[in-house]
């Protein structure tokens, strides 16, 4: 019998995992016990790629949460609901990775793998990394399954639609300070010196990622009754972030920090 995917921390993250949130607090309450058992895990603890992205991660849901809490959205039901199908589909690819199932999504199976090489990424681009697969491979399917759940459709300048760019405003406004912290002292004087410019470029490029994953969610959307068309498009976009991630988790990427 093989060693645990996991090593040490197997039967924690097996027993996270049996967990299936139903709501928002549910969702980060279950990353945040989750960080702390990628904290755990050998050779890189908390440095690995996975838990540099899930402390991002965490820290964008809770500000997602404070904002429904505040009455912040037209339409709280939609993005409740997208909020749960979208970390559903990061917490589905642990699962599948965790049982050593092969249709665990490449994109994030090559975020895993890094847990356990031994190769250490620098922190920015692995968080980016994990924006990569969640944002270009998970969010269109999540949004599919949102809207055959609420029975809406994936329409511009809707509640739903200006409810899904407002978390471009809530990723706006946590990029600098997440950003800083995966920055060395050095890094930082640099990251003064350049003033707001790293920040408008990231901001830029979460909004039209987004904006992507929003044009492809109306794509699924119109042959979601295709099975054969959805496989294919499903390959499509796996392949796709897969490239961009082996790029961010290669040495070649650590000019983005």
């Amino acid at each position: 019998m093989g060693e645990p995917i996991w090593g040490p921390v197997q039967r924690d993250m097996a027993d996270l995992l049996s967990v299936h949130p139903a709501d928002v607090p549910a969702v980060v309450d279950q990353l945040t016990k989750l960080q702390d058992v990628l904290e755990r895990l050998p050779p890189l603890y908390g440095s690995n790629p996975v838990a540099d992205f899930n402390r991002l991660y965490t820290v964008i849901t809770t500000q997602v949460l404070d904002r429904l809490y505040e009455g912040g959205f037209a339409d709280p039901a939609f993005l409740s609901r997208l909020d749960v199908e979208f970390a559903e589909r990061y917490f589905d690819a642990l699962r599948l990775y965790s049982d050593g199932n092969p249709a665990t999504p490449q994109v994030w199976a090559i975020m895993f793998r890094r847990c356990a090489d031994g190769f250490d990424p620098r922190p920015l681009p692995s968080a980016a990394a994990g924006v990569n697969a969640h944002i270009n491979f998970d969010l269109p399917f999540a949004l599919v399954t949102t809207f055959a759940h609420l029975e809406t459709d994936p329409v511009d300048g809707g509640d739903q639609h200006a409810d899904y760019l407002q978390i471009n405003e809530i990723f706006a406004e946590s990029i600098p300070s997440l950003r800083r912290g995966y920055l060395e002292k050095w890094q930082l004087l640099v990251d003064t010196m350049n003033g707001d410019f790293d920040d408008f470029c990231q901001n830029e490029l979460v909004e039209y990622t987004r904006d992507v994953a929003w044009r492809n969610a109306q794509k699924l959307w119109a042959i979601r009754h295709d099975a054969d068309r959805l496989l294919a498009e499903r390959r499509r976009l796996d392949r796709t972030a897969t490239g961009i991630g082996k790029l961010l988790l290669s040495p070649f990427a650590s000019f983005l920090q």
